[in-house]
């Protein structure tokens, strides 16, 4: 019988340190070459949304992540992202669990968020803020939390910023100016319209752009990102599928100019060199930061009342 987590059961099995640590330590082992992973397929069905395969190999384990993006949703009452998480045994290939695709995919944003902003981020900094109060960027906002640092929440509809800020004990910023000035920025949104012109970010700053996970997405404008510090969680990934893509389409960008933050956690490449440094983290969503959310849920199957499917 296969256990069977609800996005309930994700939730309880795997708390937003856990997920911290785990998907800290994916990084780490897929910086070593130890797990592996190909690029995210794309189905698209443009303009509705699209669909997205992700495998995924490590710790004895693989994955599969058939998961959705579909913007338009919430206007009939439907949920963004939706999908199903597939964990097997990788010696035997049986399928050991399945999981709900949008908790682990908000476990694994928030977590990944934070990761790189503690990593790239001034050593004092002081505020931190997100952009989005939707699923990740409440999850974000969470991990920041659980974490013991403050963090004010802003989003284009206030009541929703209001009610996570509430559920969290967190603040609501006064505007977006006033967000986006955070030490520490995070933002998740839609990436349809862009938050950082050029000049936007003050040195020291640090900003981890999870919104925009797709072809055609964008938080930041190109010219802003060729003066920061550029930060991605995989080269080949983010450079054709996220927040890098229309820069290096333009140019603007290459592999030489580009550190990935798995590199930086193992200490094979330097993360920020100054306090005056604006250091800027690209992040498209990777398949073994899934497996690690899926990993620390199937070990804890046993403490959780989960239906479980006969195969």
């Amino acid at each position: 019988m296969v256990p069977f987590f609800s996005a309930r059961d994700v939730a309880a099995a795997v708390p937003p340190k856990a997920a911290y640590a785990a998907v800290r330590e994916a990084f780490v082992a897929h910086a070593r070459g130890e797990w592996t992973m190909q690029p995210k397929l794309y189905v698209t069905n443009y303009p509705a949304g699209d669909f997205r395969a992700m495998p995924a190999l490590g710790g004895g384990h693989a994955l599969l992540k058939w998961v959705t993006s579909f913007p338009g949703n919430p206007l009939l009452g439907l949920p963004t992202v939706t999908g199903l998480v597939v964990l097997s045994d990788a010696g035997t290939g049986v399928v050991e669990a399945i999981l709900d695709a949008a908790t682990v995919t908000a476990l694994r944003t928030g977590a990944a968020a934070v990761i790189a902003a503690d990593a790239l981020g001034r050593r004092d900094s002081e505020t931190a803020a997100v952009i989005g109060a939707g699923v990740n960027g409440t999850a974000a906002a969470r991990t920041f939390v659980a974490l013991g640092r403050s963090v004010s929440i802003w989003d284009v509809e206030r009541a929703r910023a209001e009610a996570a800020a509430a559920e969290l004990g967190a603040e609501v910023a006064t505007s977006q100016v006033e967000a986006l000035a955070a030490d520490l920025l995070v933002t998740v949104t839609p990436g349809r319209e862009i938050l950082l012109d050029e000049g936007a970010l003050r040195p020291g700053q640090h900003v981890s752009l999870m919104g925009a996970d797709g072809p055609g997405k964008a938080e930041i404008a190109i010219a802003e990102i060729a003066r920061a510090r550029v930060f991605c969680d995989e080269w080949e990934q983010a450079s054709h599928g996220g927040e890098l893509t229309a820069a290096v389409e333009a140019g603007a960008i290459e592999r030489g100019d580009v550190t990935e933050l798995g590199a930086v956690l193992v200490g094979s490449a330097t993360g920020r060199t100054t306090g005056e440094e604006i250091t800027v983290f690209d992040s498209t969503g990777l398949a073994i930061q899934d497996l690690a959310i899926a990993i620390v849920a199937y070990e804890r199957a046993d403490e959780l009342d989960l239906v479980r499917i006969d195969l």
